[in-house]
């Protein structure tokens, strides 16, 4: 079991990997986000859904990681996870606007979301490492 103060680098290790395998999968499959973000504006059901685990996994983001104001990295976690939990709350109430405009916004620029992801990714899997 992870200490309390290993908890924000364990967020970050996964939230890293997790950054860095959706950018794998986009380079590797262009055009894939653009797709599911298509699926999502159309289907109110798995709008829903995933709203709900947005909100759900931010909160326990949240919730878990222990805040301290003298580390940049747990503050940045318990930012990240609010973050998701006020996504969630958009995506569930403005779902089909909200990831209209998601759309409009990928859609324009697929390699360089998924090189930011990718970089982004790569930092926070180094800077929990570091932590370790």
């Amino acid at each position: 079991m992870a200490e309390g103060q290993d908890i924000p680098a364990w967020i970050a290790l996964f939230m890293g990997l997790y950054a860095l395998g959706a950018a794998i999968g986009e380079l590797r499959s262009p055009g894939s986000w653009a797709a599911m973000l298509d699926g999502f504006e159309n289907n109110e059901a798995l709008r829903f859904l995933t709203g709900i685990v947005v909100l759900a996994l931010g909160a326990a983001i949240y919730l878990v990681n222990p805040y301290d104001p003298a580390d940049w990295l747990s503050i940045t976690v318990t930012v990240m996870g609010a973050g998701m939990v006020l996504e969630g709350v958009v995506i569930l109430g403005f779902g089909r606007p909200f990831l209209h405009f998601a759309s409009a916004m990928i859609g324009t620029v697929n390699r360089a979301w998924a090189l930011l992801s990718a970089g982004l990714g790569i930092v926070l899997i180094c800077v929990a490492m570091l932590r370790f």
